[in-house]
């Protein structure tokens, strides 16, 4: 089968189309999957770069995929062969079978296609759990996003007003990522550079209830200051690859703030069948959508690597496979 590979850290070059891997075989309580679309997430691109979550390599990217279910391992029940699913696979989704667990793999239902399906396993869940399992939003709160315009941006802003947050405000890195995410719940949606003036002034000095961060470093920092009395503050990613701040107690103690992370692939290999819970009533909420802004081949692996690393696009990247 043909699999997109990297050998060694780099650049999007380093990606190369295999065409002789060995078709993966599941074994107990996994599934085998023939790939239709592949999802492009920043993980990807990190561990491509810098060997973010690689055991060894050549290494094949990919956490999430649709497709049809190929073949089924022992003890595996509620799915059948040529059935369409969507999965988060961890790893190795830039290919043209992947092997998943049964556990984070889930049926499609009725009139969801393949390519909208694989929009949905890591960003779904991940913004659900952000505000919910994580961030703890009440209703008639006010919510911070951070990235509003990626993926977990697009998500987070229509859950957020699905919940009933009482204002949704946006942080984006230009105009035209402006113009995107507020049509995607926010009320507000202003420029990185002085956001935190902005917050304040948007909120009349008060600042936010809750704050989701995928950019770490100064932005953190940053996003921390502009919480609310009792605010709190989910760190779920490292997008600038900057040193990790370190919080300090005392920053912490005069207003009662909290600070919290998530990932999802660790929360996939730790706990998977908290997961599974998470993520089927992340997919119970109506009416939620990620739009696929670009589309590439498999073998154009490094071109949606190259466009989603310049930091100008929106919505989602997929990989078309079979």
């Amino acid at each position: 089968m043909r699999a997109v590979r990297f050998e060694e850290y780099g650049g999007p070059e380093v990606l190369r189309v295999a065409e002789d891997v060995a078709v993966p075989e599941p074994g107990p309580g996994r599934v085998s999957i023939d790939v239709a679309y592949a999802g492009v997430n920043f993980a990807d691109l990190k561990a491509r770069a810098e060997g973010y979550r690689v055991d060894a390599l050549p290494y094949s990217p990919g956490l999430e995929v649709s497709g049809r279910v190929r073949a089924l391992g022992a003890g595996v029940e509620g799915l059948a062969v040529g059935q369409e699913v969507a999965a988060l696979t961890t790893s190795g989704g830039y290919a043209e079978v992947v092997v998943a667990d049964a556990v984070t793999t889930f049926p499609l239902p009725d009139g969801l296609s393949l390519r909208t399906a694989a929009t949905l396993p890591t960003v779904l869940p991940t913004a659900y759990a952000l505000l919910h399992s994580v961030g703890r939003l009440r209703s008639g709160e006010t919510v911070l996003v951070q990235g509003a315009a990626g993926g977990v941006g697009t998500v987070a802003g229509q859950l957020a007003r699905a919940a009933g947050a009482g204002r949704v405000i946006g942080v984006v890195s230009s105009e035209a990522k402006a113009a995107y995410a507020k049509g995607y719940g926010y009320d507000h949606v202003v420029l990185a550079d002085g956001f935190g003036a902005a917050v304040r002034e948007l909120t009349g000095g008060r600042g936010v209830d809750l704050a989701l961060d995928p950019v770490g470093g100064e932005t953190l920092r940053e996003t921390r200051e502009a919480l609310a009395v009792f605010g709190r503050l989910v760190s779920f990613g490292n997008a600038s690859s900057a040193p990790a701040w370190q919080v300090g107690q005392p920053e912490l103690y005069p207003t009662g703030l909290s600070v919290a992370g998530f990932s999802i692939l660790g929360l996939a290999r730790t706990a998977p069948t908290e997961l599974r819970s998470l993520a089927e009533r992340a997919f119970a909420v109506p009416g939620v959508e990620l739009p696929v802004t670009a589309e590439f081949p498999l073998t154009e692996a490094p071109e949606a690597h190259l466009l989603m690393g310049s930091r100008t696009s929106t919505g989602k990247l997929l990989l078309r496979v079979g």
